[in-house]
């Protein structure tokens, strides 16, 4: 009696975890749908900006003084950091080490704001505003948009670690983690491409 309910309660294991990984490959799916068409947004913006660029006579326009490449080789390496300490995160979770995983999580999030603190401090520096030339409204924009996903994704991280602390994943139901990871590495990627379109083209 005791081993066929125990036989009934493995097979209803597994038929719910079939059942979450069909549901999962689903929001994969849909999920990078989202992505893409945030590439595409990206995408359309940066092509502007080289239309732009190309059609002016003199860039940057003529007393606009172009961003601090420096600063920006330094606010970059923080949000590459972010993504190595987000990739150590997620790592921990499969292996099942916790308590390593909050402390990769918390630190990524840390490095997240600390990002965002170095392009508000370049904001209030920089020798351009967004409607004073077609560079500062170009920069503005797309720095700010990227700026505005780092600071969605540092509370869509929050809430995944208080989630992990309530229970709500496990070692074989972790979609929001997956879902997060890709999201983080997505704005990493973003950034490289406006990196080399304000600091180094």
């Amino acid at each position: 009696m005791a081993a066929a309910s125990i036989g009934h309660e493995g097979h209803h294991d597994d038929h719910a975890l079939a059942l979450y990984r069909e549901v999962a490959d689903i929001r994969l799916l849909g999920f990078v749908l989202f992505l893409i068409s945030d590439c595409v947004l990206f995408s359309s913006f940066i092509f502007a900006y080289i239309y732009m660029r190309d059609a002016a006579p003199v860039w940057p326009p003529t007393g606009v003084g172009l961003p601090d490449a420096n600063l920006a080789a330094v606010n970059s390496i923080v949000l590459f950091g972010s993504g190595a300490t987000m990739h150590f995160a997620m790592e921990n979770w499969k292996h099942g080490t916790e308590v390593k995983f909050r402390r990769w999580m918390v630190a990524t999030i840390i490095l997240g704001a600390l990002f965002l603190c170095g392009q508000g401090w370049e904001y209030t520096h920089i020798n351009a505003t967004w409607n004073g030339s077609t560079f500062g409204a170009a920069f503005f924009t797309l720095t700010g948009m990227h700026g505005f996903h780092v600071f969605c994704g540092i509370i869509f991280l929050t809430v995944l670690l208080n989630q992990t602390l309530g229970g709500v994943y496990n070692k074989k139901q972790y979609f929001g983690l997956v879902a997060g990871t890709l999201y983080w590495h997505f704005v990493d990627v973003i950034w490289v491409f406006l990196f080399f379109l304000f600091y180094v083209w």
